[in-house]
């Protein structure tokens, strides 16, 4: 499924995490909790998709200049944040389906950041523009940044403060997509 190498430094992280923490680990794939997070994950993942893909571009045809490009903005907001969700709950399936070992799954490399809530003109776009926004758009922003809020917390829970790999951060990577979208868009 996933080739995944490892260096000694990440050996070394994994060690500290303990036998504890690997049954925990274990513990939490094989539960309830687990199962439902992963079904709502998936869930919204598929329909996001499915709105952005059908629905969503009626919607976003309908709107003005400045609604259209904070629409796009915080569509590819809502797709990569999603694209992280499903990434994580991958990894803590193949954990569980034991497709990869506790060792692997704990690579930073794996781990979520906080979003950075920083890009404030997005904010401010994003408020300003709300009332004409598609509902639905709102509404799978909403519940997407819950989700990924509360896997955040069960990441940081899970595997303690494995700090993340500089260049390799989920912050990294969103704004890789941002810059490569701006260059789209001019």
């Amino acid at each position: 499924m996933m080739e995944i190498s490892m260096s000694n430094n990440q050996n070394s992280q994994v060690d500290t995490l303990g036998p504890q923490a690997e049954s925990r680990l274990l513990e939490f794939t094989a539960s309830e909790l687990f199962l439902k997070t992963f079904r709502e994950g998936m869930d919204l993942v598929e329909e996001t998709a499915a709105y952005l893909d059908g629905p969503g571009r009626q919607d976003s045809k309908q709107l003005g200049r400045n609604e259209a490009l904070t629409y796009a903005s915080q569509s590819m907001r809502l797709t990569t944040r999603l694209m992280q969700v499903a990434s994580w709950l991958l990894v803590q399936r193949a954990l569980k389906e034991k497709e990869m070992t506790t060792a692997e799954a704990c690579q930073e490399k794996y781990r979520l950041v906080p979003e950075d809530n920083s890009d404030a003109e997005s904010a401010q776009s994003l408020e300003k523009y709300a009332t004409t926004l598609p509902a639905l758009l709102l509404d799978l922003l909403a519940r997407s940044e819950a989700l990924y809020e509360r896997i955040v917390r069960l990441d940081r829970s899970l595997y303690g403060t494995i700090a993340a790999q500089k260049g390799n951060t989920v912050a990294d990577q969103i704004s890789r997509l941002e810059a490569a979208f701006a260059r789209v868009q001019n």
